[in-house]
Parts: C-alpha cells; sequence; structure tokens
C-alpha cells in the first residue's frame, strides 16, 4: 500500500505542506506532511467515487483547503482519477458522523492507500487544533462534479 507521499512532485507537496504551516504556525513540518497526505488521498477517492459521499476530517480539512489554493496542481489532482471535487465551507459542530468518515478511509483502502488513523479521529481527538472550521457530514458530503464537457454550440 502506499502512503501518499509519492502521489505529489517533491516541490508540490513541500508547497502545499507550507500553506498548511502558514496558516497553522506553530505546527511541527512532519505533522503538516502527513496532513497534506491525507488531503491529497481524499481528493483522489471523491474524485474518482461518484455517488459516493465522502468527507474528511476536520484535521484532514485542512490539507484539502491547502490543496485548493494551490489552483492548478489541485485541478490536476482531481482530474487524474475523475471529477473536479468542489468544497463547500461551513462548520456547526454537531455535524459529525462516524459513518461517513469511516466510508471515507475505506474507500481510501480500497484505492490501495495506508490511511494515518490518527488523522481521520472524531472531533476531540485530533493530534493538533486547526485553522480549518469545516465539518463535513452526510447532508453535505463532497461528490465529484462530471467533467466539464466544454462549451456547447
Amino acid at each position: 500500500m502506499s502512503n501518499g507521499t509519492a502521489l505529489l512532485s517533491d516541490k508540490d507537496r513541500a508547497a502545499v505542506v507550507d500553506t498548511v504551516m502558514t496558516n497553522n504556525p506553530d505546527m511541527p513540518p512532519t505533522l503538516a506532511g502527513r496532513i497534506v497526505d491525507e488531503a491529497t488521498k481524499f481528493v483522489i477517492a471523491a474524485s474518482c467515487s461518484p455517488g459516493k459521499n465522502l468527507t474528511p476530517s476536520r484535521v484532514v480539512d485542512e490539507g484539502w483547503h491547502a490543496l485548493i489554493l494551490h489552483t492548478h496542481l489541485y485541478s490536476s489532482l482531481c482530474a487524474w482519477r475523475g471529477g473536479y471535487v468542489h468544497h463547500s465551507p461551513g462548520y456547526n459542530p454537531r455535524n459529525y458522523d462516524a459513518s461517513i468518515l469511516e466510508r471515507t478511509k475505506s474507500r481510501i483502502a480500497e484505492l490501495g492507500f495506508d490511511v494515518d488513523e490518527e488523522l481521520w479521529g472524531p472531533p476531540g481527538s485530533d493530534p493538533v487544533a486547526v485553522a480549518a472550521k469545516c465539518q463535513h457530514t452526510e447532508e453535505c458530503a463532497i461528490m465529484p462534479m462530471p467533467p466539464d464537457p466544454g462549451p456547447t454550440e
């Protein structure tokens, strides 16, 4: 199985890790890297899983936010395996749904990736506080958008 570090070039991964650390100044670089790796696996899983509502944990969501800011990289990552994965931010601490996180972790594993379990825990078990204030549930889960067919005549 893959830990995810080879999914991005060293240069791209370092840039996204830097974004996570800029948003979370006291975060150790190793932890920021783990978050970016899990977010990358999440985006790949979401992009190639039509009809399967998936969602990141709050910690992994921080890495997703950082990936989105690198628009060319993010667009390429989504297109690599499927459709574009849109983000609709929102926060309600009651939005935690263990079953959707389990479904997401299972899908990531089905794709051959290791899951960093510590970063996918319930609220309150997070190994670090993050700037991201999103918490997704079934109602606001992430589904890929079909590829844009381009302009119609």
